[in-house]
């Protein structure tokens, strides 16, 4: 099969992805082998492609979004948690998402930048035919993580929400908040992503660090800021919650606790994702007929569609499609 492989973490200007003819796959058991039709390109590739993440493995396929085609030819998403040990404290109580072992599709296994992809059977969800492939691919973990964020944060009907930051996860997360009646408030830098939150129906659109003009109940900041979650908090009401959807952050700056903090706010971290929130989103997903904003990328060009999301060069969603 062909495949986008990283053998050498490096800066994505210097293209490091080879694509190239890899193995295919031998199915095993509790595992099926998809035909990948398409895979969504995540900041998480970024992070892995450039070496943020430590390289767990000689060489790797990238890709964790991937929407594929069973032998049976039943249609599935895959999503970042390929799989968990199940046995751990965590997973025994249900919070799977903080799993002592778990598989991460793309980074611990190969994933869906390729033509084929195995993935374990009982972390490979059914898609609802509304959803075609192209659009689904962006939900299987911008959308499921941000759906997620929305939880932890505590989100409820009708209440004033800001996003901080506007990219991939933030764009689907939107269109939540608009299925259960919300008052979205975005602040995120690029005049290109304001401009897509004005379309989308935020009701108030700023600079990344501007404080809304209300007092917010909840908050999630999507770009890996210390900067922007100190502006998520000074726009909280008392008892409100900021909730950060980033695997790491530059730093966390000096802050006024009297301020920002006393009154009960909370501040909370996102942790991946359990199988419930992707049932759970991608029916949602399929009920409010959810369409994220995709540009396709032909796998030939992957180094290219990781380049577009770091430059912010796109609204919306990278699609590989192979």
């Amino acid at each position: 099969m062909r495949a986008a492989v990283l053998s050498k973490p490096g800066a994505i200007a210097s293209k490091p992805l080879h694509i190239t003819d890899f193995s295919k796959p031998e199915p095993r058991d509790g595992h099926v082998l998809l035909q990948v039709r398409a895979c969504g390109v995540c900041r998480t590739d970024l992070h892995i492609v450039e070496g943020e993440l430590p390289p767990l493995h000689e060489s790797i396929i990238p890709g964790h979004q991937i929407v594929g085609m069973t032998p049976a030819g039943h249609r599935v998403g895959v999503s970042w948690i390929g799989a968990t040990d199940g046995t751990c404290p965590y997973c025994r109580r249900g919070a799977e998402n903080l799993c002592d072992s778990p598989t991460f599709t793309g980074y611990s296994v190969n994933g869906g930048y390729a033509e084929y992809a195995l993935v374990r059977s009982d972390f490979a969800f059914p898609l609802p035919p509304s959803l075609d492939d192209l659009h689904a691919a962006p939900l299987l973990c911008a959308g499921i993580i941000g759906f997620r964020a929305l939880r932890v944060a505590g989100v409820e009907q009708g209440e004033r929400v800001g996003l901080f930051g506007f990219g991939a996860s933030a764009h689907l997360a939107i269109a939540v908040l608009h299925a259960w009646k919300c008052e979205v408030y975005v602040s995120t830098r690029g005049a290109s992503h304001r401009k897509l939150a004005e379309s989308l129906g935020a009701k108030w659109v700023g600079s990344e660090t501007e404080k809304p003009p209300v007092a917010l109940d909840r908050a999630v900041t999507f770009a890996p800021s210390g900067d922007v979650v100190i502006a998520a908090l000074s726009s909280l009401r008392k008892g409100g919650v900021v909730a950060i959807n980033a695997i790491h952050l530059d730093r966390i700056p000096e802050f006024d606790y009297d301020r920002l903090l006393w009154g009960e706010r909370q501040i909370r971290s996102v942790a991946n994702m359990t199988r419930q929130d992707a049932r759970d989103f991608l029916q949602l997903a399929a009920e409010i007929k959810m369409k994220p904003k995709a540009t396709v990328f032909p796998l030939a060009q992957a180094n290219e569609a990781l380049q577009a999301v770091k430059a912010d060069a796109i609204d919306g969603a990278a699609v590989i499609v192979p």
